[in-house]
């Protein structure tokens, strides 16, 4: 018999953003599941509270009987870490990892008791909120109206081998609520604090192009601030995360606070723009001033996106957020819409479907008039069982060619009207015949006849995240639904799993059939792709805290398009880009009077306009940059986007088209990677 690699002890952290969220519950579910693999678990620290979801997770789990401690006239039980180290087992579980431990204590505080059994073979799960972090504590402090005492160093976090972030909804906490209760204002924001801090403690470590970050350059005599606001929203819009670089010759100290207040990450070595970009700083965006470096990269071949901003420009747009169904949502209040809560993952298995079931669950203990009106429990016995004592609706048989599909019965569920109602899947197609062609149109009109609705997503599947998703990825996601859906919530909850997880439930059979699993992890589930979407995960989640209102750069993207193939799919993406910052897009075709057009070209490209709602605008001019110019310059604040250049600069060849409107005088332009798989021609 072959002998198993021996497993090396690993220091797992839940973090939540308040009390209530949890914690307990996930590390004694994950205690049982571990123990069923084979290992041994025991329960180092754990207080169920009363709570019979809690108690029914800790039944049968062993303990570790508590260390006793005299602390003046009282006796007060504690983690007893001695005893721990002599059972030896893979896994101790411990919860309130920022506790000061009392009396005579191997360790002053638990997070050390973690460490130190880390160091001597034994895994640890844990979990702490996110006020007791040193960098989050004084911001709790003063949210909470209460000084944060026990207090855990960011290094402890730093140290650990996974992170995981447990968000949680304002209804459920308030269901929990016991001793101090949470505002929602004081709840969203600290929501904002836990998101921030671990998308920043676990940032892949995948190959640099794979990675999903915006990259702003601080040349010498820019005014840090505006520029630094502009990169920031251009960012935020497209779930980037934000690093500023100062080129050589300028103070970090100079650009260093405005970064911070823009969310931003200052890499601290001063790079010379051109060498650095050269090899693409792991970038999908690239942000610097005009300028000579501006001109030379516009110029050139890249492997990134390129903002080039103008001298002196400070505008910075507040948009309402954009979405084809605003009038949905702005007429709500007055007509009695339905709340929807969407349920997030990175991706299939994440565990989005078992976490609405058991939010059915304590709303049906609640009294709460709750039905599954379409679960897919994918054959997942884990979600199946969470279905038992849940009404739920049957499917309707949805005749197409050769096939039946079982499909979300609309018309029943209107029929039954629960108060709240249970939709997996919302970006799912239908099959042909159904009433609506995808499941997102479905809850739409369930929640115009004042149904609740409770959905699952998973990140890819957002219709704006497209690019973003084949760049860090290398796949192409068919089933997806528009942004715009997003601005209707009234919730989003991030679920948020580790790769490891992943590809453990995947190998374990939870996920998929096991003859499909090796395929998966050699694809969508390869470790660099899962990180690539928890970050994305987790930025959307994040983004959702500021749908209400979006800061843009300009009021208008305006691409540039020729008579190309390659153009017609640069369509969709600017209008993705658009979407995303909530702005108007506009497509101009302007050609020279001795160019020979293809119709068919053309005709493709007005209609992609249309798809998209954009404004077509189609011109002749024996100058085509500066009839563009002009156009641009009827709107004000309107930034030309145009697709970048496949082929490397030579004299005396002409200009790749982005410089040539840099020359004319475009005071900013967004150049844009152009599909790889079409090459485009000598313009």
């Amino acid at each position: 018999m072959t002998p198993q690699p021996e497993r090396r002890a690993r220091l797992v952290v839940y973090v939540a953003s308040v009390h209530g969220a949890g914690k307990t519950r996930r590390l004694l579910e994950d205690a049982r599941r571990m123990r069923e693999g084979g290992r041994r678990v025991l329960i180092g620290w754990a207080q169920t509270k009363g709570r019979p979801d809690v108690e029914r997770a800790a039944a049968d789990l062993p303990r570790l009987s508590p260390r006793l401690a005299r602390v003046g006239d009282a006796t007060l039980e504690d983690f007893d870490y001695a005893t721990a180290l002599r059972e030896k087992p893979d896994i101790v579980i411990l919860d309130e990892l920022a506790h000061e431990n009392v009396g005579d204590a191997v360790h002053a505080k638990r997070w050390q008791d973690a460490l130190a059994l880390r160091e001597a073979g034994i895994g640890v799960i844990g979990a702490l909120d996110i006020e007791h972090v040193e960098t989050v504590a004084p911001a709790a402090t003063e949210l909470l109206g209460r000084r944060v005492l026990e207090i855990v160093p960011l290094s402890f976090l730093q140290s650990a081998d996974e992170i995981i972030a447990l968000d949680v909804s304002p209804e459920i906490l308030r269901s929990r609520a016991s001793g101090e209760t949470v505002d929602e204002q004081t709840l969203s924001k600290l929501r904002e604090l836990l998101l921030h801090t671990v998308d920043t403690l676990t940032l892949p470590a995948v190959q640099a192009r794979k990675r999903s970050n915006a990259t702003a350059f601080v040349y010498p005599g820019t005014e840090p601030l505006p520029f630094l606001r502009r990169s920031a929203a251009i960012a935020q819009a497209l779930d980037l995360a934000f690093e500023v670089i100062g080129a050589p010759g300028v103070d970090p100290k100079t650009f260093e606070q405005p970064a911070f207040e823009n969310g931003g990450e200052v890499l601290r070595r001063p790079m010379e723009p051109g060498t650095a970009v050269a090899d693409a700083l792991g970038s999908a965006l690239v942000i610097l001033p005009i300028g000579k470096i501006a001109a030379r990269l516009a110029n050139a071949p890249l492997a990134s996106d390129l903002f080039i901003v103008g001298a002196g420009q400070t505008y910075l747009g507040e948009n309402a957020t954009g979405s084809p169904y605003s009038s949905t949502a702005g007429d709500r209040m007055r007509v009695g819409y339905g709340h929807l809560t969407v349920y997030i993952g990175p991706a299939a298995g994440s565990g989005t479907t078992f976490a609405m079931l058991d939010r059915a669950h304590q709303l049906a203990a609640e009294g709460v008039d709750v039905v599954a009106a379409f679960v897919d429990t994918h054959g997942r016995a884990e979600t199946a069982a969470m279905l038992n004592g849940l009404e739920f609706l049957p499917p309707k048989l949805v005749v197409a060619g050769n096939g039946t599909s079982s499909e979300f019965d609309r018309d029943a569920l209107v029929a039954r009207r629960p108060k709240v109602a249970l939709i997996d899947e919302l970006a799912h197609t239908n099959a042909p015949g159904s009433i609506a062609p995808k499941r997102y149109q479905d809850v739409l009109a369930i929640l115009r006849e004042g149904i609740d609705v409770v959905t699952t997503l998973n990140v890819q599947q957002l219709e704006g995240l497209g690019d973003t998703v084949h760049r860090l990825t290398g796949l192409v996601v068919r089933e997806t639904l528009p942004d715009g859906i997003l601005a209707l919530a009234d919730e989003i909850i991030l679920i948020d799993i580790t790769p490891d997880a992943l590809q453990q439930r995947l190998r374990e059979g939870k996920i998929y059939l096991p003859e499909g699993a090796e395929t998966a992890l050699g694809t969508f589930f390869r470790r660099e792709s899962l990180f690539a979407r928890r970050e994305l995960a987790r930025r959307e989640a994040l983004r959702s805290r500021y749908r209400t209102r979006g800061s843009a750069p300009f009021e208008r993207v305006l691409l540039s398009v020729g008579t190309r193939p390659l153009d017609v799919p640069m369509i969709r993406r600017a209008s993705r880009i658009a979407a995303r910052l909530a702005i108007e897009f506009a497509v101009a075709h302007v050609f020279e009077p001795s160019e020979r057009e293809d119709r068919e070209i053309v005709d493709a490209l007005r209609t992609e306009a249309r798809k998209t709602n954009a404004d077509w605008i189609e011109a002749c001019a024996a100058d085509v940059p500066a009839r563009l110019l002009e156009i641009a310059r009827k709107r004000p604040e309107t930034t030309i986007a145009v697709a970048g250049t496949h082929r490397k600069p030579r004299w005396p060849q002409t200009p790749s088209f982005a410089r040539r409107l840099l020359d004319a005088g475009a005071r900013e332009l967004l150049v844009l990677v152009p599909p790889a798989a079409i090459k485009p021609d000598s313009r």
